[in-house]
Order: C-alpha cells, then structure tokens, then sequence
C-alpha cells in the first residue's frame, strides 16, 4: 500500500470536568479489528525503535504520554509524523517502513495491532523489504 493510506485519527473526546475520556473500538475509529495491544516505555534518551515493516499486520498508534516521532516509508516517499497527544495516532497499513525516534522524557507509546505477534510477518532489513515492495 501507498504512503498515503496512514495518516493521523482523530479520536473521540468526552470533555468532563474530572478528566477527559477517549476510546478506540474495533472497526469504528481505526479501519482493522484489534488483536493485540502492547506499550512501549522507558526509553532511554537518544534511542531509536521500529526499524522494520510487516507484511500483513495493520496498526494504530498512540502517544499515551509525552511525544514521539515516527518516520514512514514506502519505499518511495517518507513522511515523518510527530505524535503528541493521546486523543489522535497514526494509522500504519502494511508494507510500510517504520522509524520511532525523538521520545521524550516519560513517554510511553500504545500500538493496538490486527494480528498477534508472528516474525514470520516482519521485514527486519531495508534492503529485503525494497525488494518485496517492488516485487508486486
């Protein structure tokens, strides 16, 4: 799929003066059912994750707290997107390369995934996934 099938939700928000509400279902607010959700924290400064793509896996995600950015590449365009606020994330469709960069203090990253977790689904090399991008 294209770069441009990702992009950024917007999810709901319920304003109450005790403290917003936000929440994600299945095949309403992200376009794939949820099969596992995961978290990312504790990052030390100056590190990098994802550095990879899938093949069939689709995923969602979210900056629960604190910020992050993530660079996006298709193989032939890259876009970079910097998440910041936990009532909007980013649709990642497959075939698509994934950078995670920039993580500040106490950050912590949600990802909710259409799949449970198989290797068998990831391209962990630049070079093998430019060559099944271009493949099809």
């Amino acid at each position: 799929m294209p770069l441009e099938h990702c992009r950024i939700i917007e999810l709901p928000k319920i304003h109450d003066p005790h403290g917003n509400l936000t929440f994600i279902e299945s095949d309403n607010q992200i376009p794939f059912a949820i099969q596992r959700v995961y978290h990312v924290y504790d990052v030390p400064g100056g590190a990098e994750r994802g550095g990879h793509a899938h093949k069939n896996l689709h995923q969602f995600i979210v900056a629960m707290s604190g910020s992050f950015d993530i660079t996006l590449d298709d193989g032939k365009d890259k876009k970079k997107f910097h998440l910041a606020r936990s009532y909007y994330g980013l649709y990642i469709c497959p075939m698509i390369w994934r950078e995670i960069d920039n993580f500040s203090s106490g950050s912590v990253l949600m990802c909710l995934a259409s799949e449970k977790y198989d290797e068998t689904d990831y391209f962990r090399r630049y070079d093998e996934f430019m060559r099944a991008r271009w493949a099809a």
